[in-house]
């Protein structure tokens, strides 16, 4: 254990957070791995404009780790380099939501003493997005990773539309059961088309009239905490999150706002 204690500060000693580089081998060494397709076919030329491409990201010590045709019109290339610049990792603001996840029985407890009464979540992913992966790894009582979704919670009524419900739609059956929660899943997100999307929505739920009476919640690969609260929704959660920390924040922001009433 002594050594180990060592080694750990050590690490945190050459650590500096005003000058934050990757992490690859060893502290502040800069490599990073990076994957992408080049609209041309696999030759010498276009391993070469594939290196190009990463010096013009500011990447130096370019090695191409992976070639892979993907017709002879598209090629995909993984990389390694080196970032030669830094960031100051002190200076960056990102709305984040501090509380740690409560697992599905003391969530339970918390709505019930915080709420009495079971909360009403609807979701779905809305607009032409066919993917329900990311709605169900949320919602479905099997849930996902040994994380149950919030179909199984005893105090969250929790219904599920599925995939590439129109706004409209998802807005007209949360008026209808009431809902305390929308969520809304974004999992093919092409040409931003989730932003148009994501916009719309929060423009029917106002217009509607329930904007204050909901807690309006999005997530998906590309969605982060900051770009849910510029769009006009109370929070946003992207990949690593589950079940878990989404029911949290419900349980905990409605019993906030529920005190927040009553005084």
């Amino acid at each position: 254990m002594s050594g180990y204690s060592t080694e750990k500060r050590d690490f945190n000693h050459k650590l500096d957070l005003k000058s934050l580089r990757p992490y690859g081998d060893t502290m502040n060494d800069g490599r990073v791995q990076l994957s992408f397709t080049l609209p041309v076919g696999n030759c010498e030329k276009s391993t070469e404009a594939a290196k190009e491409t990463a010096v013009k990201m500011g990447l130096s010590d370019i090695v191409v780790a992976s070639i892979k045709p993907l017709d002879e019109h598209f090629t995909m290339y993984i990389l390694y380099g080196t970032f030669t610049g830094s960031i100051n990792y002190e200076e960056i603001d990102a709305p984040e939501k501090e509380d740690e996840a409560m697992d599905m029985p003391k969530t339970d407890a918390y709505i019930k003493e915080g709420i009495g009464r079971k909360i009403v979540v609807v979701g779905a992913s809305t607009g032409t997005d066919a993917h329900t992966v990311g709605i169900d790894a949320i919602m479905n009582m099997k849930g996902y990773a040994g994380h149950y979704g919030l179909e199984r919670y005893e105090m969250l009524d929790a219904h599920n539309l599925g995939a590439q419900v129109p706004n409209i739609d998802l807005v007209r059956f949360a008026v209808s059961k009431k809902a305390d929660v929308l969520l809304v899943s974004q999992t093919v997100t092409q040409k931003d088309v989730h932003i148009k999307n994501l916009t719309q929505l929060v423009e029917m739920v106002e217009a509607e009239g329930i904007r204050e009476k909901v807690l309006l919640i999005c997530g998906g690969a590309r969605i982060s905490n900051r770009l849910a609260k510029e769009l006009g929704y109370d929070a946003g959660f992207g990949s690593g999150k589950f079940a878990d920390d989404v029911a949290t924040y419900i349980a905990k922001e409605l019993t906030y706002r529920k005190d927040l009433r009553r005084n």
